[in-house]
């Protein structure tokens, strides 16, 4: 009989208020996001689904007020995994058919329409209009390039890094996921194959090409982009198949295969990490050891013995990064027996406090559980053991969590406080996520 233990009783508790807050994000049809300097204003459609419900302008907290389509995919996974003691499955459903929706509605965007709109730019306070993207970049907007929309449906005008890529494979995989063995009916079975028959074709377009990387920051060829277009081209290939279109799904296994080849290729044997990004010139970054490499294991998953949570290498780098941050932190010197480290992004990182994140440490609490339940049958000693590191990771997000439950982007390095955007969804995705993979970690 299992002894219920402190970790077993917060994870009661808090899982019931991530569900909650994490919600807020999805449909935000009630709040209204006011940007007075672009000259907007933004009501969210059903559907949509902003990073943060909170309507902050960098005073001080960043505007999170976006439909990202990465952030997006994440939570309405999340959503799919949900207890259902704390959500009903027809709502989550709901939810979903709404995501489809909103997903699709973003086809009828067309940035020469803006730049065809009389008087558009007016409306921007002159001391903004550094901050807008030109016309001829609006005008050659491709929606399923950009990083995010507003969640009315409309572009997002600001200037931004783009395209990324990694957005739009996410979506398949997450919708590939809701829609494995279950119908939503007619209308909506129908919309669902629409947007995935679209979405693969995207990513088979455009996966050799450079992009934007998942924090946004570089341009290059990236481990987390590359591993999470394998995935959804494999898993696209057998859906494709099903669809009747043995050519598309033969094309997009042949490439799927081409990608987990390069992918070898970011291994690092001497300093045994994969490498999160491979620039032109090929010469190493600061950013090289970064824990997007960790999120694309668990958000890729699959039973492949490489680039999944099976692959031994993985877990090497997730130790390299450890110890760095182990390094770094102060929150991380002298923490108490039972504490796993608090994980940022990258060595380095000054975006706010550059500090933790709670992404980054649930989900290396989340690959460590899906590692767990791979080796039990046939490593128990290894899998109790990553079973207890993946505890120790939660016992830290246990610590920097207020009794009320909110999870922000970070906490910070030096002093644990909050900092950057408030009530992230993507935190609370994250958490709901890593309890689901403990349950499974036996």
């Amino acid at each position: 009989m299992s002894v219920i233990t402190d970790l077993d009783r917060w994870i009661e508790q808090q899982y019931p208020i991530a569900v909650r807050n994490m919600q807020l994000a999805i449909s935000a049809t009630a709040t209204v996001k006011e940007r007075p300097g672009f000259g907007q204003t933004i009501t969210p459609k059903r559907g949509s689904v902003v990073a943060s419900p909170v309507p902050a302008s960098y005073d001080p907290d960043p505007d999170y007020f976006f439909h990202w389509y990465r952030d997006s995919a994440v939570v309405i996974d999340a959503l799919r995994q949900i207890d259902p003691r704390w959500l009903d499955g027809d709502m989550a459903a709901a939810h979903f058919c709404d995501f489809v929706d909103f997903s699709l509605s973003l086809n009828a965007l067309r940035g020469a329409d803006l730049v065809a709109e009389p008087g558009w730019r007016v409306k921007v306070a002159e001391d903004y209009r550094q901050f807008v993207r030109e016309d001829a970049d609006l005008a050659s907007a491709v929606v399923r390039g950009e990083t995010r929309v507003n969640p009315d449906g409309s572009l997002d005008i600001s200037r931004w890094n783009r395209p990324q890529y990694d957005g739009i494979a996410a979506r398949v995989l997450t919708v590939l996921r809701w829609a494995s063995g279950r119908s939503f009916g007619v209308r909506h079975d129908d919309a669902v194959a629409t947007l995935l028959d679209q979405d693969i074709r995207f990513v088979l377009a455009h996966w050799r090409e450079p992009s934007y990387d998942i924090w946004e920051e570089e341009k290059a060829h990236h481990y987390y982009t590359l591993r999470i277009e394998a995935a959804a081209l494999e898993e696209g290939a057998s859906w494709l198949a099903a669809q009747g279109d043995a050519a598309t799904a033969q094309r997009a296994r042949a490439d799927a295969a081409e990608i987990q080849g390069r992918l070898h290729h970011f291994w690092q044997p001497e300093e045994e990490f994969y490498r999160s990004r491979l620039t032109e010139d090929g010469k190493p970054t600061p950013k090289d050891l970064d824990i997007a490499v960790i999120l694309a294991a668990i958000h890729a998953a699959g039973a492949l013995p490489t680039h999944s949570p099976h692959d031994i290498r993985m877990e090497a780098t997730l130790d390299r990064l450890d110890a760095i941050f182990e390094e770094d932190y102060a929150i991380n010197r002298g923490r108490p027996e039972g504490r796993g480290i608090a994980l940022g992004r990258y060595r380095g990182d000054e975006y706010y406090s550059g500090g933790a994140y709670y992404f980054s440490t649930q989900a290396a609490a989340e690959f460590c559980y899906l590692r767990a339940a791979a080796l039990r049958a046939a490593d128990p000693a290894a899998a109790d053991r990553l079973k207890a590191r993946g505890d120790a990771y939660l016992e830290t997000i246990r610590a920097f969590t207020p009794d009320d439950g909110e999870m922000s982007e970070q906490f910070d390095q030096a002093t644990g406080e909050h900092t950057s955007a408030k009530h992230l969804a993507w935190s609370y995705a994250g958490f709901i996520t890593a309890v689901e993979a403990r349950r499974k970690a036996g």
